[in-house]
């Protein structure tokens, strides 16, 4: 049995199934088909987040805040994500313009990754919170206790890695704005490299946003 035919008979509705996995380059080259699989996608992120975040936090009950926010990088982030997508060969089951398939996109880590969370949020909606936290702790927190023998690195440190390799300057995080009440403020911080805004973060604090920052420049690199 393919790895296709197993994901299928997760679904009730193959169409959802469909759906996740259908890019949205196929989509504009198929007008008034369906859409593309971007918001599920948008519900997938955080679906994959809380039941990590929720694991995490029962099976390391010793552990403190930073090391459970760097696990949970080390789990979901899009090398680990497109890793798994390779498992499951979800990358010959897309649905991919004829451009977007020629430039390799059947292989490019961040379109794969992000098919694992569309697929995350169709199988949400599709079977409800348990069959989507079983297909979670099977394919992807199956893969804690190996990354747990390695160091675990955050975003930034991640980031400032990707960019010596490449002979980039240092990364240069950056308060862009500020918004909300003292008690409840949000700041939204840049990461620049080489004069060039590479990636934004919104959190609560600004270390919080400069890790998603840096989080979302790392996804562009790769």
């Amino acid at each position: 049995m393919t790895n296709l035919s197993k994901l299928k008979k997760l679904f009730k509705n193959k169409k959802l199934l469909e759906l996740a996995l259908t890019h949205r380059s196929w989509v504009n080259e198929n007008q008034d088909t369906r859409e593309s699989n971007e918001r599920l996608e948008f519900l997938g992120d955080a679906i994959l987040e809380f039941v990590v975040s929720r694991d995490l936090y029962t099976e390391f009950p010793d552990k403190e805040e930073g090391y459970l926010t760097a696990l949970r990088a080390n789990i979901v982030n899009t090398v680990s994500l497109a890793n798994i997508a390779k498992k499951l060969e979800i990358g010959d089951s897309l649905f991919l313009s004829k451009g977007e398939e020629e430039g390799g996109g059947r292989e490019n880590p961040s379109l794969l990754a992000n098919t694992i969370e569309a697929l995350i949020g169709a199988l949400y909606l599709d079977q409800g919170m348990k069959h989507v936290s079983e297909f979670i702790s099977k394919n992807i927190l199956s893969e804690v206790p190996n990354i747990v023998k390695r160091p675990l690195k955050d975003a930034k440190s991640r980031l400032q890695e990707i960019v010596q390799s490449k002979g980039l300057s240092t990364p240069k995080y950056e308060v862009i704005s500020e918004s909300g009440p003292d008690h409840a403020k949000q700041f939204t911080i840049g990461v620049v490299i080489d004069n060039k805004l590479c990636g934004e973060g919104t959190g609560k604090n600004k270390s919080e946003g400069a890790q998603l920052a840096a989080k979302k420049a790392i996804d562009n690199f790769t």
